[in-house]
């Protein structure tokens, strides 16, 4: 290489005075210095200006006058006000005041212990001479008495040897200008916190000195051995990368804990684990460093084994001790979403340091309540658990491992014979194996429940009082004003089905735009136009079945029931309205509608298919009479019967005066028709009633076809009755299986799925049921559609012309929704996921018989459909967040807030017959 040789840069040396300060990412760092020793300068250098809370700034709030010292005590009520409400969020907050007084000291730590933080002190030793220039340069301060920084001095000099006794964890003292304008702030993570540490994960539950049991779990996870020249495991590691977790409780009451702690202690060594301690090593960490404890609950027999050890391994007790003391209280992982624990930890510890956190961590709490065999009763705190973070943990044996609350126990008694259970994270998939041989008997069965068991209370009248406002992933935030909470909890509370089956409610719907068409009120010109409008080219039409709506929660049987949603004994999912309640007062009934369902979907191979135990389906339910029969009777029936008997007797009186000669035609004509609108409301209503249950009775006007959805004489076999006859459930999306929402799966795939199960049926009907011969008619009805383009004009008055003749042979009308699922609109917001468009004379039921009179339809045109359009959308966000929390297992509470809110906002004032 040609030409002068670069001279190198010299490398800067740090300046004598440099200082790095470490400070935990979240802690409360308190500023102590003298008046003018420049804590605020040194605050806005190295913090954000929202992570500091001044004095002087409080003392301005209370009195408009930072400098008013007869303000100060309201101003300190202030900032600790402040200050707290900063770490209970979990942000770092830093004290700009003089603090160089023991008792203001003393406020602030204790409100860090308060909130579970570490208190840091940084002292800004400044020289006198230099505080008095600095507040000498202040035009607020210029006259500012030297005493004042004299008595800071001394209060800072008689405080320095004190502040790690105070209750500072950490001490930072800066001596003289230079080195404090020198010194660099470093934000230390905690050691709890290991949020970029993303898995997957294998945690496993407590293992009690079982080394021949872990070896087996750690085998059937996919974990490689690895031993050492005698045989004995001492590392294991996942093909695939996974990383193993141990919740603690290594030791005690098994054959083999220094076997155990010498494979675990490996591979945390290797980092193929991590691992949070247990009571037990924090008892045997205790024995190790030679402090006096009690030999009892198994310690007496690691002590026997570790002294077998000692000979063969002479420093495998120091590593032990160093390993035990080296854990961390709990863990923080996968970006917040788990929280890894021995003992349990409620949301407010997370990720928090203290010795309350780290005693809650590894004993948990009690209610002060010892139980029959003399142990202490452990406080539920997994029952009131509402955090965002999957808690798991282990330490109270149980049966079982089940989720409660989005917190799981992996103590499943390994040694008092049960199994050892591991989870495997993100995928929430539990895998055992057996105990070898009960190897401690324990104090009591296993029989009894872990905090927060499966019977344990899992929701909370917290959960869905008061003003609320629900996140969803596809709407942003939807609030539920408190009035409409109150009249949803109402419902619930009295007519809902059991609530760990009330997994999903369907949104309200809303119309198609207001027609122009002379006669018609809705006409699916307008839907098609609106859609288009909102640049969605394909829709399917779906016919309208003339029931009610229903959701259907099927499951393979009463014990994937029981195991999945806790269903009550013998029941195989649900049947339930659209606001929640079940459908039929007799759960026999609701167990044969299952029942069918269920063989279908067997029939049709969905189970194995969609990879599920259970189903979540939408469906219609009919006859309407089967759920209305009230208003049907009460209201309908009425006005029709009421028509028949009047107007007879009055065309006959006007007919015979207009024989007479008197001049009544207007009044007669006006009369005939009011007649005539009576008897089509009455046949209106009259094809959504129809007998069930009892196929001796022929159905009304038997003689004629049967309108769209009722089942007519041709359904009826030869053979036995299962008491479904007369009965039609019309499927028509299915929601979700298990760990997956089907919201946004294609309408013409669900269609498909759906004619699957209809074609099932169909073969099962074909052949003998079980018991006593074929189906009497059919239970599932079939769905039908028409896709259509909304940009070619031949596509849409193709459309046009299957709701006419729908509607024209009595069908209710159609639904139109986007093909598509879950669409969004130029703006970024969703599109309607379905218009309705009922027919003309469907809507006389929901008008009156007179509805298509010309004046009377002019004011009816005047209708407004803003709210009910924004009440649909909140809701069908809602439901989609329902279904996701659902599919991604989280607790209860979480998907019930979703589906209260759909319930609530249902109170809300609109007019009903949209």
């Amino acid at each position: 290489m040609n030409g002068p040789t670069p001279t190198p840069t010299p490398t800067p040396t740090p300046a004598p005075d440099h200082r790095t300060l470490a400070v935990p990412d979240l802690s409360l760092v308190v500023l102590v210095g003298a008046t003018g020793s420049g804590k605020s300068t040194f605050a806005a250098r190295h913090f954000k200006p929202t992570e500091v809370v001044s004095s002087d700034f409080c003392r301005a709030l209370v009195s408009d006058d930072e400098n008013d010292q007869s303000a100060s005590g309201d101003a300190f009520d202030v900032l600790h006000y402040i200050a707290g409400k900063r770490l209970a969020a979990g942000r770092l907050t830093v004290v700009d005041a003089t603090n160089v007084q023991p008792e203001a000291r003393k406020q602030l730590v204790a409100l860090a212990r308060q909130y579970d933080v570490l208190p840091v002190a940084i002292v800004l030793d400044i020289p006198e001479q230099i505080c008095a220039e600095r507040n000498a340069a202040r035009p607020d301060r210029a006259g500012l008495p030297r005493r004042v920084i004299q008595r800071h001095q001394r209060e800072l000099r008689r405080s320095l040897r004190h502040l790690e006794r105070e209750g500072f964890r950490k001490v930072h003292v800066l001596r003289g200008a230079a080195e404090t304008d020198a010194a660099e702030i470093v934000r230390e993570r905690r050691f709890n916190d290991l949020r970029h540490v993303t898995g997957p994960f294998d945690i496993v539950g407590d293992i009690h000195g079982c080394r021949s049991e872990l070896e087996t779990l750690l085998t059937a996870l996919g974990y490689a051995l690895t031993r050492d020249d005698a045989g004995r495991p001492v590392d294991a590691a996942h093909p695939d990368g996974r990383t193993a977790v141990f919740v603690g409780d290594l030791v005690d009451r098994g054959p083999d804990s220094p076997g155990v702690l010498r494979l675990v202690m490996g591979m945390v060594a290797a980092g193929h684990a991590l691992c949070v301690p247990g009571n037990h090593e924090n008892k045997l960490g205790r024995y190790l460093s030679g402090r006096k404890v009690q030999h009892s609950h198994g310690l007496a027999e690691t002590i026997e084994q570790l002294e077998r050890e000692d000979a063969a391994d002479p420093d495998f007790r120091a590593r032990v001790r160093e390993f035990i003391e080296s854990l961390v209280s709990h863990y923080v992982l996968d970006g917040g979403a788990l929280v890894v624990c021995h003992a349990g930890l409620p949301e407010k510890y997370h990720g928090r340091t203290s010795g309350r956190v780290r005693s809650h961590a590894l004993y948990g709490d009690t209610t002060g309540e010892t139980d029959e065999f003399g142990l202490p009763v452990r406080y539920p705190w997994a029952e009131d658990y509402r955090g965002r973070a999957a808690v798991v943990y282990g330490h109270t044996p149980t049966p079982s491992a089940t989720w409660l609350n989005n917190t799981i126990c992996l103590d499943t008694g390994a040694v008092f014979g049960g199994r050892m259970t591991a989870l495997r994270w993100p995928e929430r998939e539990l895998v055992g194996v057996p105990a070898e041989r009960v190897w401690y008997e324990p104090t009591k069965p296993l029989a009894s429940e872990a905090p927060g068991g499966a019977d344990g209370r899992p929701l909370d009248l917290a959960d869905v009082t008061g003003r609320r406002s629900v996140e969803t992933r596809h709407m942003g935030r939807v609030a539920v004003k408190e009035e409409n909470a109150a009249a949803a909890l109402e419902v619930m509370s009295r007519f809902a089905v059991d609530p760990r089956l009330l997994t999903y409610l369907p949104p309200t719907m809303a119309p198609c735009a207001t027609s122009k068409e002379e006669g018609y009120l809705e006409h699916p010109a307008e839907a098609f136009a609106a859609y288009r409008a909102d640049g969605v080219r394909q829709v399917v039409c779906e016919e309208k079945h003339m029931g009610s709506r229903a959701v259907v929660l099927v499951c393979r049987d009463a014990d994937v029931a029981r195991e999945r949603f806790g269903a009550p004994e013998g029941a195989s999912g649900a049947l339930y309205t659209r606001t929640g309640r079940p459908f039929f007062d007799d759960p026999e009934m609701t167990e044969r509608v299952l029942g069918r369902l269920g063989r279908c979907v067997d029939e049709a191979g969905l189970w194995a298919e969609l990879d599920t135990d259970w189903l979540l389906l939408d469906a219609e339910l009919m006859p309407w009479s089967l759920k209305a029969a009230g208003l049907l009777r009460n209201q309908y029936a009425a006005v029709g019967a009421a028509a028949r008997t009047v107007f007879p007797g009055v065309l006959t009186a006007l007919e015979s005066a207009a024989a007479r000669g008197v001049d009544v035609a207007d009044l007669l004509g006006r009369q005939r028709e009011r007649a005539e609108d009576a008897e089509a409301f009455t046949e209106a209503y009259g094809r959504y009633c129809w007998p069930v249950g009892d196929t001796t009775r022929g159905w009304p006007g038997e003689s004629e076809e049967p309108a769209p959805g009722r089942p007519g004489r041709a359904d009826a076999g030869a053979g036995g009755t299962d008491g479904l006859d007369g009965i039609r459930l019309a499927p028509f999306q299915i929601l979700a299986a298990q760990g997956r929402s089907l919201a946004a799966l294609p309408h013409d795939e669900q269609l498909a799925l759906i004619d699957r199960l209809i074609e099932a049926e169909a073969a099962l009907a074909s052949s003998p049921a079980e018991g006593d011969g074929t189906y009497l008619n059919r239970l599932l009805a079939p769905t039908g559609r028409l896709v259509v383009d909304t940009e070619d004009e031949t596509s849409v008055a193709a459309g046009v012309r299957w709701w006419l003749e729908l509607t024209a042979a009595g069908g209710e009308g159609m639904v139109v929704k986007p093909l598509a699922a879950l669409l969004r609109g130029a703006d970024g917001r969703l599109v309607q996921p379905g218009v309705k468009c009922r027919g003309r004379e469907y809507l006389r039921i929901i008008y009156g018989p007179e509805y298509t009179r010309p004046d009377n339809l002019a004011r009816l045109r005047v209708r407004h459909l803003g709210h009910k359009r924004s009440l649909a959308l909140r809701e069908y966000a809602l439901g989609l967040e329902a279904l996701d929390r659902l599919a991604a297992g989280e607790p209860l509470w979480r998907v019930h807030e979703a589906v209260f809110g759909i319930l609530a906002l249902e109170s809300e004032p609109v007019d009903p017959r949209l």
